[in-house]
């Protein structure tokens, strides 16, 4: 099959460089089937030709899987000033972001996806307001447990202002990690050009595992807390039918004293790159979509986002990114450092759910 694309997988470098290493976050991705890579963030943030070009030259350097970055929409992603997305495009970004951070002044946000239109790029944007220092889905279970709630509407009315604001400026846009069913609903609806979306990979998991305590930002997940049951459900129906159109890892490499705090004070992140083709398999086959369309929802369908030459694509005089693996073959998920099969590549040794008791570590199926 033709090699994984995930569009949300986080390299920690430069920047981070003591949660994870470029070349092992890359052998982590090969492992895991991925041949193509798009890091929605870095430190220092991508604002710069300079920057990109350093990026890409390290990465074909390690001959593993191949780069696409994101640049920067506004400088050091403050949302006042825009970048020159000329030059970055030139350098060989494939969209600009503003990762993680909200981007809540209207007006900059119109201006920037003018300037989209005009050249034909692709904004990707994360649906949300600036909810505070919520740690958890709002609802009766945070309120028990006395954490700081993250509100529906946080993201709902971030999808409705982009989708008006993509109407009249005509722009393209990508919906980066939708959370709740009803930015799903606004983008459904949107009349016209709908924008592109994607989805983490916990949505696939939790949507089969029902854990109650999954609407926590638990120390093993990643930036934002997942929603209730009834969310997770509508965003993974969502993706059979193409209303949502691929599926992420969010892989986010994270040390492992960062994860020893108070669960509020700890930092989220969580190791995806090596269990988005076993998760994808497994969501396929339990929700009834198919094996087609739960390797096309890690293929092609993120590759098109991309507008990657030759990715995702099995044809003669196409680039040779290739997957092999056996989908009867199970293996078991171990830490780093263990000399044996199923040991994981990535520096981080936290998954997005602890294993069943029954096992020392998760099984799966995969590359």
């Amino acid at each position: 099959m033709p090699g994984l694309v995930d569009l949300a997988a986080r390299l920690r470098e430069p920047g981070y460089e003591h949660e994870g290493m470029l070349a092992t976050e890359m052998a982590a991705a090969v492992a895991g089937g991925v041949t193509s890579v798009c890091p929605p963030d870095t430190d220092p943030v991508l604002d710069e030709s300079g920057l990109v070009e350093m990026l890409k030259y390290r990465a074909e350097k390690l001959q593993r899987a191949r780069l696409f970055p994101l640049g920067a929409i506004t400088r050091g992603l403050a949302g006042e000033v825009l970048t020159e997305m000329a030059e970055l495009t030139e350098a060989g970004c494939v969209g600009f972001g503003q990762a993680d951070v909200p981007l809540t002044n209207t007006q900059v946000l119109q201006r920037a996806l003018q300037y989209a239109s005009t050249f034909g790029y692709t904004l990707w944007l994360r649906p949300q307001t600036r909810p505070g220092k919520g740690v958890a889905a709002s609802g009766p279970l945070a309120t028990r447990l006395g954490l700081a709630g993250v509100p529906v509407a946080a993201e709902t009315i971030a999808v409705f202002t982009i989708i008006e604001l993509m109407r009249n400026t005509g722009a393209r846009v990508h919906l980066c990690r939708l959370l709740q069913r009803g930015g799903r609903r606004a983008r459904a609806g949107s009349q016209g050009r709908r924008p592109a979306a994607d989805l983490r990979r916990e949505h696939q998991f939790a949507a089969l595992v029902r854990h109650r305590h999954r609407v926590l930002r638990q120390p093993g997940t990643p930036e934002s807390p997942l929603r209730q049951q009834r969310d997770r459900d509508a965003l993974s129906a969502a993706l059979p039918t193409a209303t949502i159109d691929a599926l992420v890892s969010d892989h986010t490499p994270v040390e492992t004293d960062a994860k020893t705090l108070p669960f509020a004070e700890s930092e989220p992140g969580a190791t995806g790159l090596e269990l988005l083709l076993p998760l994808a398999l497994q969501w396929g086959e339990q929700s009834g979509a198919g094996l087609k369309r739960a390797i096309e929802v890690i293929t092609s369908a993120p590759a098109r986002m991309l507008a990657a030459a030759g990715s995702a694509r099995v044809a003669v005089g196409a680039v040779a990114d290739l997957c092999i693996f056996d989908p009867a073959t199970e293996w078991q998920v171990k830490a780093r450092g263990a000399e044996e099969p199923g040991q994981a590549h990535a520096l981080c040794r936290l998954r997005p759910a602890r294993p069943r008791a029954r096992h020392a570590g998760r099984r799966s199926r995969g590359p």
